[in-house]
Order: C-alpha cells, then sequence, then structure tokens
C-alpha cells in the first residue's frame, strides 16, 4: 500500500487487511452470560468453538464463529464466543511480537498511562463515529479481564502466581469495573491508574501491562481496521506503503506441524536468490523447530537488519528430505504490477495485473502501458483481483489514466481536514476499451478504480463482488512513536454510493475459477490463459468490442 494528501493530524490512506486483531465492533463490553434457545445446530458451533478455544486455536474458532452467525445471526452465545476469541487471538499477536515486549511493555507505568491518554485523546478527536470513554475503557477492562486467562500473558507476566490471585483480580474487574461509567477524560486515566494499583497489590502485575490491554483493548469498540500498532507493525505498514522491505521477501502462513508454508517467493529478493520455492515448508530457523510456531512467532525470528544471515531448514513437497540454506537479509523492492503482457497480439489486448496501491504504483502503470503500447496494444484487461487496496492517492491517480473528467472519488468524515473531492485531469488520459477483473478479494483502494469505472461508464467489470471496504484509515504518531491506524472518514464512488460490507457487483459476473493468479504479487509465469475464466471472459468482451470498430 502506499500514502496519500497530507493532513493536519496524519496520513490519510486505505489499509491493506482487515486484521484479525483489531476491533470487535461493539460499543460496550457484554458480560459474558445468558444462554437463549438454541437449536441442535447452533449448540453444536457453540460446542465446537469452545473446543476450538480450550485448544487455543483462535483463528480456527475466529472462521467458525464467523461462519456459524451467518446461520444463527441472533446467537449472543456465538457473537461472545466470536469477540472473545478475537480479543485472545490479538493478545497472542501482541505477545509474540518482540517490538511489543521490547519497547511498549518497557514503559514505565506513567509512560504507559500517559500514551493511554493520548490515544484515547486521539480516538475521541479523530475517529469516524463518536466513541466514548465509558465504551474504550470498558473494551480495555474486557482486554484485560481475558488476557489474565491467556497462556502466554501468564507465562511472560504471572507464571508462578497464585491462580487463586488471578480469580481474585478477574473478580475485581468484574464486579467493580466491568461497564464502569467513565463521565469524563481524566476520569478514564484515573479508572486505568486504579486498575494498575489493583493489579499491582494482588498481582505483582507491572503497570505497562495493564495499560497495554486498556490501549490495545480499548481499539476493539472501533471498526475492524482501526487498532494501536506495535512499532514493528508500523513498520510493516510503511514497508507496504514505500514498497519496500528488509528481509528475506517471502510471504508466508503457519500450517502446524508441517512449518512455515511458502506462500510466494518474491522476485530478485534473497530467497529467490538462495533457491527458495513457493509451496516449500520452512522446517527450522536457526536450528529452531518451527513446525508448530504462529505466523507471528517464526516472523519474530526471520526479522533482522540488513546485512544479517539466517539459516533455514527447508521441505519440498516433492522430497522427503530436507535441505539447509543461509540467507542474508537486506532491502527488498515489492514491484505492485508484477505481471505486463498481451495476452491476444493478433487483437492487440494486453493485461496487467496490480496488487497493490503504493507509492510506486503511478509510475509502474505509465511504464506499463507504454510497454504494452510499443506492442501493439488496442484494448486493456486491468486485473485487480486478490487486490486489497492501499493508498488513496495512488488509486486516485491510476484511475485519471483512464477517466477524462468528472469526480473520480469524494471522502466525507466527522473533520473537515477529511471531506475532500478528487477529479480527473484530461491531460494523459487512455481512452483504450478497457475491462476490470474483481473478486472478492479487491478491497479498498481497489474499489475506488471499481467504483470510478462502473459509474462513469468507462468500461465492463468482470468476476464476481468486490470485498465492500469503503472507508479511510489516517496513521497518526502519538509521541513520535508507533501509533494509531484509525478510520477518519469513508469514501464515495462518483454517483455519490459508498458500499461498505456490500461491495461493487460486476458487469459481468462469473463463477471462480479453478486456476486464477491467486498468488499476492505472483511472478509472471503465474498467468494461465486457459484455465481463467475471467480471463477468457474478457478476452471475449474486448474482441467483439475491437470488432465492431
Amino acid at each position: 500500500m502506499t500514502i496519500g494528501k497530507p493532513m493536519k493530524r496524519a496520513v490519510m490512506c486505505l489499509l491493506f487487511f482487515a486484521c484479525l486483531s483489531g476491533a470487535i465492533g461493539i460499543t460496550v463490553a457484554a458480560s459474558p452470560s445468558g444462554v437463549a434457545a438454541q437449536t441442535g445446530g447452533e449448540r453444536e458451533a457453540i460446542r465446537s468453538g469452545g473446543q476450538l478455544e480450550r485448544s487455543e486455536k483462535w483463528r480456527e474458532a475466529i472462521e467458525l464463529y464467523e461462519k456459524s452467525l451467518k446461520s444463527w445471526p441472533e446467537s449472543q452465545q456465538l457473537k461472545y464466543g466470536l469477540r472473545r476469541s478475537k480479543i485472545h487471538f490479538g493478545i497472542e499477536r501482541r505477545y509474540s511480537d518482540g517490538s511489543f515486549e521490547t519497547s511498549l511493555l518497557r514503559k514505565s507505568r506513567n509512560e504507559a498511562l500517559t500514551l493511554f491518554d493520548e490515544v484515547l485523546h486521539q480516538v475521541k478527536s479523530n475517529y469516524i463515529k463518536p466513541i466514548s470513554s465509558t465504551s474504550f475503557v470498558a473494551h480495555g477492562t474486557e482486554s484485560l479481564y481475558l488476557a489474565l486467562a491467556n497462556k502466554k500473558f501468564l507465562k511472560l507476566h504471572l507464571r508462578q502466581t497464585d491462580p487463586r490471585k488471578i480469580e481474585r483480580m478477574r473478580g475485581i474487574l468484574r464486579d467493580q469495573f466491568w461497564n464502569k461509567l467513565i463521565s469524563q477524560h481524566t476520569a478514564a486515566y484515573q479508572t486505568v491508574d486504579q486498575v494498575c494499583n489493583y493489579a499491582s497489590s494482588v498481582l505483582g502485575l507491572p503497570g505497562s501491562a495493564v495499560v497495554m490491554e486498556y490501549i490495545f483493548g480499548g481499539c476493539n469498540a472501533l471498526d475492524d481496521y482501526s487498532n494501536y500498532l506495535t512499532p514493528d507493525r508500523w513498520d510493516d505498514l510503511y514497508g507496504n506503503i514505500e514498497g519496500e522491505f528488509v528481509g528475506l521477501g517471502i510471504e508466508m502462513k503457519s500450517e502446524s506441524g508441517k512449518g512455515l508454508l511458502l506462500v510466494n517467493v518474491l522476485p530478485q529478493s534473497p530467497a529467490a536468490e538462495g533457491g527458495m520455492l513457493r509451496g516449500e515448508h520452512i522446517v527450522s530457523i536457526n536450528g529452531s523447530d518451527c513446525r508448530h510456531m504462529t505466523t507471528d512467532e517464526a516472523a519474530r525470528m526471520l526479522r533482522g537488519p540488513v546485512g544479517s544471515r539466517v539459516r533455514l531448514e527447508l521441505r519440498s513437497p516433492t522430497k522427503s528430505q530436507e535441505r539447509e540454506g543461509i540467507f542474508v537479509r537486506r532491502s527488498v523492492l515489492v514491484k505492485s504490477i508484477p505481471i505486463v503482457r498481451m495476452v491476444d497480439q493478433a487483437q492487440g489486448i494486453g493485461y496487467l495485473k496490480m496488487t497493490g496501491f503504493q507509492k510506486t504504483t503511478p509510475a509502474e502503470l505509465d511504464a506499463a502501458l507504454s510497454r504494452l503500447r510499443r506492442q501493439g496494444m488496442r484494448a486493456l484487461i486491468w486485473d485487480l483481483r486478490g487486490n486489497p487496496g492501499g493508498l488513496l492517492q495512488a488509486a486516485v491517480e491510476v484511475v485519471d489514466r483512464f477517466i477524462e473528467e468528472g469526480v473520480l472519488v469524494s471522502t466525507r468524515g466527522r473533520m473537515g481536514d477529511q471531506n475532500w473531492n478528487y477529479s480527473a485531469h484530461r491531460p494523459g488520459t487512455t481512452n483504450l476499451p478497457l475491462v476490470l477483473l474483481v473478486d472478492g478479494d479487491s478491497a479498498s483502494a481497489s474499489e475506488i478504480v471499481a467504483g470510478a469505472v462502473a459509474d462513469l461508464k468507462r468500461g465492463l467489470i468482470v468476476g464476481r463482488q468486490t470485498y465492500g471496504k469503503w472507508s479511510v484509515q489516517s496513521l497518526v504518531r502519538i509521541h513520535g512513536a508507533p501509533g494509531l491506524r484509525l478510520t477518519t472518514a469513508k469514501f464515495y464512488s462518483p454517483r455519490g454510493r459508498t458500499l461498505s460490507k456490500i461491495g461493487i457487483r460486476p458487469d459481468v459476473i462469473v463463477q471462480k475459477s479453478k486456476s486464477q493468479v491467486t498468488f499476492f504479487r505472483g511472478p509472471a509465469d503465474d498467468l494461465n490463459l486457459d484455465g481463467d475464466d475471467d480471463l477468457q471472459m474478457g478476452l471475449k468482451i474486448l474482441r467483439k468490442q475491437i470488432s465492431r470498430r
């Protein structure tokens, strides 16, 4: 992703991902009690969710609860199970993040409380909807309550503590602080300070550990795209913005018992140059078995400064023996347009795959279009499938290449500096016939493009309904340190539509292809012309248009 128009307090940008460790989407935390009449299927879903929670399989529990709520949307137990699992997932991610432990947890109690006060001030001042101090603090209380039952939290802070003392502290939170009314801003600081006193007296728990649950947990009162960021996650975000990372150049996900699956290996990266292949598993990092690590735990071990070395053992899906390699971390440039080619030379139909919207994207697009024109391009298929978004300004600039006049997108928020209209500029417009490919993972900045193309009838949209993320996030630094990612505005298509949780419906709907460009930032050989039904439909449409000219 990338950066946009500067604001007085922050940077406006559309964020890539809806993080599970983010918001829970409730107003005031509810007490976990009460059972309504249930169907057999609902009871089984609750039971299965409980088993996953007891096994600490938080991501699987989240997926089960989300799926079950589609069938039983009024189930309070499923709703609370989902919220509980999300909070635990967020706690585990924080405590697997080295920068959280080495930076935020090392703050003094007073430093942490000052940070809490500033975070609450920024939320109340800039979040897209009014948030009360009562709601923010209540969610922090809930997060601390659950943290006191979370093994990672307990292992670091309370390994030798009598469980009866921990339950006593949880009882204090439940009886004295659950949904406690906070009448004014200063009372929030005082309430958290009071909880710190109890936690220190009963458990000997450091104040920083308490306050961090009120900072990160308080953000659970917000939407799915707003949260406080650890230093490493802040750096990752700016890596997306700049299109540059320090590391090995891999994208991975944990597969318990197998290791870390290489979802993608970036071209011209240390990983690619060292022979890593997509589909392999990392099974050991510097001699430590990682087959049962979470993605976050492994990422912590894989991080390091430029020039440092890491020793990895890898297992190929086609070979029984493991192999070892030493890789040197360095800066890796990430292209947002990894595939540019002619897909029908005779008819002059070009194709480009755009995987994100970052600072370099407009220049990459200009180079891609120039290259395709030199090869005789007369029409274009623009592929935004799987593109989770990025920088607002980059989205405006790239869609401006295809539309001559009119408003491309507008933003509206609570603050005056969140209200903007972005209009097209006629010079440099490309007037070729256009097909836009989208799917359920095309989000935010991708939907700015799709909304403009649809509303201004600039081309045909092919594929499946888009994700439905129509909000704008701002990055707010606090005291010069990493800070908040905060939803501050909604965006609207040229016709004034905002389609949050709905998305753009394509002009031509195609059932999901078995073979598509599904890997994020995939290399050029990922394009499968014959097996890609969306691409074939785009070719059919453009060939027909060209034949009529």
